[in-house]
């Protein structure tokens, strides 16, 4: 199962950037809620934005609300962040995160991660 993460890249604050995560080998349409992840320097990971299987919910770190939105196409087999005014505070690894309960097992998977950089 691999989660691949595109999209990052440098950016200026008040920019914007959408990230899009694609999933090979797995459905996400098995998959349960799904969330993005970031990582900044010196920083423990934390969770930006998550998303049930049918996208009918979501949730955001209060940091990012109201500027970030997370969707998922399970048709596509991909899940996305919009991020829009971005801040020099946004600058981290993002990581795309999935959750799947198969046969009774709990599993997760995780992307390599993209790096955003927002300059101010």
């Amino acid at each position: 199962v691999q989660l691949v993460e595109s999209g990052g890249g440098l950016a200026q604050a008040g920019d914007s950037l959408r990230l899009s995560c694609v999933a090979s080998e797995i459905s996400l349409s098995t998959t349960n809620a799904m969330a993005w992840y970031r990582q900044a320097p010196g920083k423990q990971r934390e969770l930006v934005a998550s998303i049930t299987r049918s996208g009918s919910s979501t949730n955001y770190a209060d940091s990012v609300k109201g500027r970030f939105t997370i969707s998922r196409d399970n048709a596509k087999n991909t899940m996305s962040l919009q991020m829009n005014s971005l801040k020099a505070e946004d600058t981290a690894v993002y990581y795309c995160n999935a959750h799947r309960t198969w046969f009774g097992v709990d599993y997760e998977y995780w992307g390599q991660g993209t790096q955003v950089t927002v300059s101010s």
